[in-house]
C-alpha cells in the first residue's frame, strides 16, 4: 500500500498535484506549511513525500532534512517540487536528502515519472503497479 505526503503553500498547486496522485496511491495526505508536513510524516510514515521548497515556517528543504534524519522515516522518498529556479533546485536538493526534485512549472507526465523512479530506487512501487 502505498501512501503519499504532498506538502505545497499554494493551495492551488497542491490541489493540482493530490488530485494527480490520488490514482496511484491507497492513501494520499496533504499539507500545506513545513511543520504540518513533518507532523504528518512522523505520524503516518509515508511511502513518498513530494515537498514544496519555499513553505512558510519550515521550508521543504528543512522537512526534507528531518525526514532523512529520522530513522522511522527511512524508507520514505521525497520529491522537492520548487521555482526558485532549477540550476538552484538542482545543486540544492540533494544536499538535504532529496531522491528527486521538479522545477515549476512542471509537466503532470514528468512528476509522474520521478515519482515512479524514486520509488524504484527505494524498492517501492505504486499501488497501480502491484501484481
Amino acid at each position: 500500500m502505498t501512501t503519499i505526503l504532498v506538502a505545497d503553500d499554494d493551495l492551488d498547486i497542491l490541489a493540482l498535484v493530490v488530485r494527480h496522485v490520488k490514482p496511484l496511491a491507497s492513501t494520499v495526505l496533504e499539507a500545506s506549511d513545513g511543520e504540518e508536513a513533518l507532523r504528518i510524516a512522523r505520524r503516518e510514515k509515508p511511502t513518498l513525500v513530494v515537498l514544496d521548497v519555499m513553505m512558510p515556517g519550515m521550508s521543504g528543504w528543512e522537512v526534507c532534512r528531518a525526514i532523512r534524519e529520522d530513522d522511522a522515516l527511512d524508507g520514505t522518498g521525497v520529491i522537492m517540487l520548487t521555482g526558485i529556479g532549477e540550476r538552484l533546485n538542482e545543486m540544492t536538493s540533494p544536499l538535504y536528502g532529496a531522491d528527486g526534485f521538479l522545477d515549476k512549472p512542471f509537466d503532470l507526465d514528468e512528476l509522474d515519472t520521478l515519482i515512479r523512479e524514486v520509488l524504484a530506487r527505494r524498492g517501492q512501487t505504486l499501488d497501480d503497479e502491484t501484481t
